[in-house]
């Protein structure tokens, strides 16, 4: 506890003691990626309870971990708890508590309103999440940036991404170390070292379509929808469960997370007895939605999976004879659509029943497109860094070493993260490696796919087999990378190409090195003048844009960092920066933008910062123009802790509003500077 003398939250143990009468409430925090508005909401949160004389502890939720945390005492004292927080936050702990639940935006725009509301919110039952019981409802403030679809969408794969990565590469080394071509694929010796570590890697494989669907199901109906989502998404890949020789994939396993999901937040509202309460989300939850579920799944959804597969195996029967070019293209197309589901199996199995019968030109084509979406993906990573995650980039890795295995399900992280933009450029890819290897008359002798086939000699045509893997790769590739750019560009739609003044380059008259700002005011201090760690220095600031809109105004702060001779690659820095607007804009109301990118276009972590008197748009929940911006660039290898450090600081100070007051009225660099120097 806190003395009573000191009313204010600090960072420590518990709620302030307060004053005799005064209301103790607590707060939960959090934005999707954990940084700006999570530290902005708390802070306003706490001004607000100030001035309202209300004892007030907020827990926030960053990417740098759950910080000031709520204990169980904090809890036993609350007469509420708000979470303002656009992801998912455990509210069983505060059983038997009145919970406010609502978005982040509005824990920046409405603190007073939402200390008023939880007064009267609804007491908290012994299980929930965002989408149960509480008041969840999202005002015009813009609270939800993000449907609970998505995030429990990326909840699935986040958990997915491990066992697919450890899965495949343990199928790959043990391939590459002990395996050897055989009548039924690409095998290890049974009883062998590398036959266990083959089996283990399957394991991995056999998990992982289990835990997309438990953890999509577990980000909308919370711990009751956890084991109905695992046991529906292994009936998903379990074709024999209803008469299909191939599983539904992961296609199937987010249909299942989804159902388990929300079957199990429909059945938590429904009235039952006070004494069976406490055994609805232990026993009766998930054994009703399990049952539920699987025999919805077995007896209805099972049913067409399994006509599917026959109906394809069909009408493939009858292409035999057809154009080689038509019927490569198309198993290329059914490879790549699900990866494992029905329709891959299809094809993969039409092309191993025709080894048999002497016809390897079928096989040789499913073998080009299998590895094109793992090599695709993991290309793509490589060669637009910017627009994927540093997760995503480390499972690119992976995907590339799997795919040089054959191991097509390295891609489904991928396709299950951005279904819209991987899936068709896969199957794009997939359909040239077909079409090439069937008009060149490539031929597979062993059920397998990839380029290690052509290594052990199992494949003819060897030349014509790896052009057709690279020609699908790269498309693949660029299809990928331009479908997620046109998203991004979507996203940003509100950003206008740059119609403003060339932004002035270093050293020019525009406020930057020892040049003169406009209307002739001196734009720096000495160069010696540090703040923030010395990531901020007189040479990062510039009391004037130039820019009047989003995207010049990036690149003119990059033209900025690039003075503290930090900064490689100008271009590379603007690019990532915007690959970061389009995910979601960096405007974070009260006239104020953090833009900020990761990458090894700079050298070292640089700060930077520019005022704007006209305001630009930058997309601000509240709907105001950028005035004072901030820009953050700090390479990969520091982009982790320091990178938040940095935007929590700034984003706690900025709810200040003297000192956003005191930053627009400095006269010059060196005032600026004496003002940036608050932040602690």
């Amino acid at each position: 506890m806190t003395s009573p003398a000191d009313p204010s939250v600090d960072g420590g143990a518990g709620l302030p003691a307060g004053r005799p009468g005064r209301p103790k409430l607590l707060a939960v925090t959090a934005c999707p990626t954990g940084i700006a508005h999570t530290y902005m909401a708390a802070e306003k949160l706490r001004q607000a309870a100030d001035r309202l004389g209300v004892d007030m502890k907020v827990e926030t939720q960053g990417s740098i971990g759950a910080e000031n945390v709520l204990s169980d005492n904090d809890v036993r004292e609350a007469d509420g708890i708000i979470i303002a927080a656009d992801r998912e936050v455990d509210r069983e702990r505060f059983a038997g508590k009145r919970v406010l639940s609502t978005g982040v935006a509005d824990g920046i725009h409405r603190p007073e309103e939402l200390i008023e509301r939880v007064r009267s919110a609804p007491v908290q039952t012994g299980t929930a999440t965002g989408g149960a019981s509480g008041d969840t409802s999202r005002s015009d403030g813009g609270g939800k940036e993000r449907s609970l679809a998505y995030k429990a969408l990326m909840n699935g794969v986040s958990y997915m991404i491990p066992f697919v990565v450890v899965g495949g590469l343990l199928i790959a080394v043990a391939l590459a170390l002990g395996g050897h071509a055989t009548a039924e694929g690409y095998a290890t010796t049974p009883g062998t070292f590398w036959d266990h570590v083959f089996r283990i890697g399957v394991l991995g494989f056999t998990l992982m379509i289990p835990i997309l669907s438990g953890y999509i199901a577990y980000a909308i109906g919370d711990r009751p929808a956890l084991v109905p989502g695992m046991i529906g998404g292994f009936i998903a890949n379990t074709g024999a469960l209803y008469d299909s020789e191939s599983g539904a994939g992961f296609i199937g396993a987010i249909v299942t997370g989804f159902l388990a999901g929300y079957l199990v937040l429909w059945i938590r509202k429904v009235r039952v007895p006070k004494a069976v309460r406490p055994i609805m989300p232990i026993i009766v939850i998930p054994i009703v939605a399990t049952t539920a579920l699987g025999l919805f799944f077995v007896y209805v959804l099972g049913r067409p999976i399994s006509w599917v597969f026959e109906s394809l195996t069909g009408r493939l029967s009858g292409m035999t004879g057809t154009s080689a070019v038509l019927l490569g293209a198309l198993l290329g197309l059914m490879i790549a659509f699900d990866m494992g589901g029905p329709v891959n199996k299809t094809a993969f199995l039409f092309g191993t029943g025709l080894i048999a019968s002497g016809n390897f030109a079928v096989m040789g084509m499913c073998a080009a497109a299998i590895p094109v979406m793992p090599l695709g993906q993991g290309l793509a990573t490589l060669l637009r860094r910017g627009s994927y995650s540093a997760q995503e980039r480390e499972t690119g890795m992976a995907a590339l070493f799997m795919g040089a295995f054959g191991i097509s399900e390295g891609a489904i992280p991928f396709a299950a993260a951005r279904p819209a933009a991987v899936i068709p450029a896969n199957m794009l890819g997939g359909a040239v490696a077909g079409a090439i290897a069937g008009v060149a008359g490539v031929g597979d002798h062993v059920p397998h796919g990839g380029p290690v086939v052509a290594a052990l000699g199992a494949v003819g045509g060897v030349g014509w087999f790896l052009i057709a893997i690279a020609a699908g790769t790269v498309v693949t590739a660029l299809t990928t990378n331009a479908l997620i750019g046109l998203g991004e560009r979507r996203n940003a739609g509100a950003v206008p190409a740059a119609r403003s003044p060339e932004p002035a380059r270093v050293g020019a008259g525009a406020g930057v090195g020892v040049g003169i700002g406009r209307a002739g005011i001196p734009a720096q201090a000495a160069p010696s003048s540090e703040v923030l760690s010395g990531y901020l220095t007189g040479r990062s600031v510039r009391t004037e844009l130039v820019a009047g809109s989003k995207e010049a105004a990036i690149r003119e702060m990059a033209e900025v960092l690039a003075a503290t001779g930090n900064v490689r690659d100008v271009d590379e820095l603007v690019r990532v920066a915007l690959a970061r607007e389009a995910q979601g804009t960096t405007g974070l109301g009260e006239s104020i933008a953090i833009p900020h990118a990761k990458t090894d276009a700079v050298t070292r972590p640089a700060v930077g910062f520019a005022r704007s008197a006209e305001g630009i748009e930058w997309g601000a929940p509240d709907g105001t123009k950028a005035r004072l911006v901030f820009m953050i660039a700090v390479p990969e290898a520091s982009a982790g802790d320091e990178h938040l450090r940095i935007l929590a600081l700034l984003s706690r100070k900025l709810m200040d509003t003297g000192f956003r007051e005191r930053l627009r009225s400095a006269p010059d660099g060196p005032a600026i500077l004496d003002v940036l120097r608050e932040i602690r």
